[in-house]
């Protein structure tokens, strides 16, 4: 679940959650088992391997296809959502006729027909990239190359500094422009300090990577792989740690454009700001301290690799729309190497995620149409108000926390807002140009749009309706800013909800999944901002130290899990979203408890408790495969646990849980009382 910040209700139901989006579509077509038996394994018990009991079977029934790095019910729901219901919705679009220049079904159409245009594409080669490449060619000192920089990044190319709109964290109701470090082509500083054979083998890889694309744009350079590794390696050393970036206050260093100057004399900010189009006079930083070293850095470096650089970053971001030997080229790195993926998915699948990566909201317009009916909206509305109910209650009860302190925990808890399923009111997209042949223009002139819409917004008021995920999207998130949670359709369906389903297995799904989001809101990013979304302590200073103390025990008890050879768990990393499962975990369990309260207690299904098809419905949510590779990458680069880890990771923490499976101490699903973390 995403955790953005770019960065007292009834209780109406038993069975109110299985009533929610019966109706739909959707869920017309098939019924779908609550939880599939023959996901068990039995050769495991619950109480030493909690995931391998409840997911082996599926485990060993679903490999990883040859397409993907990872398999599980995000990747399944996401496919079934994209390939399918996508897939029927963009066909149906491009058999249409005389459709109007404009409009989102003709965008849809010609963008999908220009993708699918292979022999265009291989007859076209590298001409689209002309424009840019032009202007590299022409930069003859540091000036010009810092140009080029900030025209490159208007359509997301990147550099070694990043600018983004979003609203200013101590001033939440207004827009303001950020600024950043950017520019490494593995993604995160570690990839280039590890020392371990796997990441040294990466970033060999990676030298002939460059080299090979090089060679087949006919781009002369010696050494070339070599030149852009060494120095993207020096970039890297300048930069925080993914770990670092999670401090919002250590990341909040609000700056006049002179100070920049200042900051980094070598380089003409004025100029950078006015290519790029954003106006202003000031600018918040991650890191002070990097803009003076980068700058020293590239006013250092050679005029020739700074060119090269360029070249590279143009050839990298598009390489998977031009000719299909850059195409497979860049398959094979970042999708084979960095992360065990075999083979590319095919064309026609491809062409649809690359439909709705550019024009996404235009079709989940029309995906909300077929598959979430208005209706729903309520049902969800009342889960939402019966976890703020419960969190309302577990911040009562709380013994490390002061009355003065929870006095401000529950003004934060009272003004969350929540999203479901869809925009309110949908942006304008007609002014963005989309051709039938002309693929990579269609995917910068998507790109110019989405600048244009942030430069539209700096210093503006900020748009709360404004969501910043699509609604076809498999996930949810919670934004600081906002104090907000939101919930897409794309999510509201199996597993993670099942009309079909008894109310345990929803409440360790969806119920869950809205308690991990509310947590976001109370985790070690998110406590630090008020009930407005200013970046603001609303705490007592003992409090706070408790919660830190509380924080670090459950960051080393991560920090502990292996999860390969020389690859453990980084807590810090990890903490926001770790500490968000526990919550959501907590929070679903009590509301399904109250939810039951004075009435006779749930029949056995499939000979399991209700408490026990609560921890189903949380292990189903989570059950995948993964390889090597991308488990990882992902350990280097994601705030999340590995899907093994958030299933077993809290429920040792959880006394329901031992009491729910009868487990007993010594069992490896079983902490001591004082090794326990209860945060909310």
């Amino acid at each position: 679940m995403s955790h953005t910040q770019s960065r007292a209700g009834k209780w109406l139901y038993t069975g109110a959650v299985a009533a929610l989006l019966a109706s739909s579509s959707l869920y017309a077509q098939k019924k779908i088992p609550a939880f599939e038996m023959s996901s068990l394994d039995k050769q495991y018990t619950p109480c030493q391997d909690f995931d391998n009991y409840a997911n082996g079977g599926w485990k060993k029934n679903n490999p990883i296809p040859g397409t993907e790095s990872r398999w599980g019910a995000f990747n399944v729901l996401d496919k079934e959502n994209k390939e399918v219901r996508l897939k029927g919705i963009i066909n149906d679009i491009s058999q249409k006729t005389n459709l109007v220049q404009g409009t989102e079904e003709q965008q849809i159409a010609d963008f999908y027909k220009s993708y699918l245009d292979v022999n265009t594409i291989e007859q076209r080669g590298l001409s689209p990239l002309n424009p840019f490449l032009a202007q590299i060619k022409s930069i003859q000192s540091l000036d010009d190359w810092w140009k080029a920089c900030a025209n490159l990044s208007r359509i997301g190319i990147s550099s070694v500094f990043g600018v983004g709109v979003e609203a200013d964290s101590r001033n939440s109701v207004i827009n303001a422009l950020y600024g950043g470090q950017d520019g490494l082509s593995l993604g995160e500083k570690s990839y280039y300090e590890r020392t371990d054979e796997s990441t040294q083998k990466v970033r060999a890889e990676f030298v002939q990577h460059v080299n090979k694309m090089f060679a087949m744009a006919d781009w002369k350079a010696a050494n070339i792989g070599q030149s852009i590794l060494d120095f993207e390696t020096k970039l890297a050393k300048l930069q925080l740690t993914n770990v670092q970036l999670r401090d919002p206050v250590a990341t909040y260093n609000k700056v006049s454009i002179a100070e920049m100057d200042a900051l980094a004399p070598q380089l003409d900010w004025n100029s950078y700001l006015d290519i790029s189009g954003f106006k202003t006079d000031s600018i918040i930083l991650q890191n002070k301290p990097y803009l003076t070293e980068v700058a020293k850095l590239v006013a250092g470096t050679d005029l020739d690799l700074l060119k090269n650089y360029l070249r590279w970053q143009v050839l990298t971001r598009f390489a998977g729309v031009l000719p299909g030997k850059f195409d497979k080229e860049d398959f094979h790195f970042f999708s084979t190497v960095m992360r065990g993926t075999k083979q590319q998915k095919n064309r026609v699948e491809r062409a649809i995620r690359a439909t709705d990566g550019s024009l996404g909201m235009p079709l989940g317009k029309l995906f909300v149409k077929q598959y979430f009916p208005e209706s729903s909206k309520q049902k969800v509305s009342e889960m939402i108000e019966n976890v703020r109910t419960v969190y309302g209650e577990r911040i009562d009860k709380l013994t490390w926390m002061s009355e003065e302190t929870k006095k401000e925990a529950h003004k934060k808890l009272a003004a969350f807002t929540y999203k479901i399923g869809y925009p309110d009111k949908w942006k304008d997209y007609s002014s963005i140009k989309i051709s039938p042949d002309k693929l990579l223009e269609n995917i910068v002139n998507t790109a110019m749009y989405r600048h244009g819409e942030a430069i539209k917004k700096l210093g503006q008021p900020v748009d709360k309706s404004e969501w910043m995920m699509t609604p076809q999207t498999v996930n949810a998130y919670y934004n600081p800013l906002n104090n907000e949670v939101v919930f897409p359709a794309g999510i509201l369906q199996p597993p993670f909800f099942n009309a079909n389903a008894d109310d345990a297995i929803n409440y360790g799904g969806i119920i869950a999944v809205i308690g991990h989001e509310f947590t976001h809101g109370f985790d070690d990013q998110g406590s630090q901002f008020d009930a407005e979304g200013n970046l603001r302590n609303w705490w007592t200073e003992s409090d706070r130290k408790n919660f830190e103390a509380l924080a670090k025990k459950y960051i080393d008890y991560f920090s502990s899990i292996e999860v390969l050879p020389g690859f453990k768990i980084n807590g810090a990393l990890t903490i926001g979203e770790n500490i968000a499962d526990l919550g959501g975990l907590t929070l679903a369990y009590h509301a399904l408890e109250k939810s039951l309260e004075g009435k006779p207690a749930p029949k056995l299904i499939d000979g399991f408790t209700w408490q026990q098809r609560f921890f189903l419905g949380w292990a189903q949510v989570w059950h995948a495969n993964i390889t090597d590779a991308a488990l990882r990458n992902q350990i280097q680069t994601d705030p999340h646990s590995p899907a093994r880890s958030r299933i077993n990771g809290p429920l040792p923490h959880l006394v329901e849980f031992q009491e729910a499976w009868g487990c007993k101490a010594g069992d490896k699903m079983v902490l001591p009382a004082s090794e326990r973390v209860v945060i909310w």
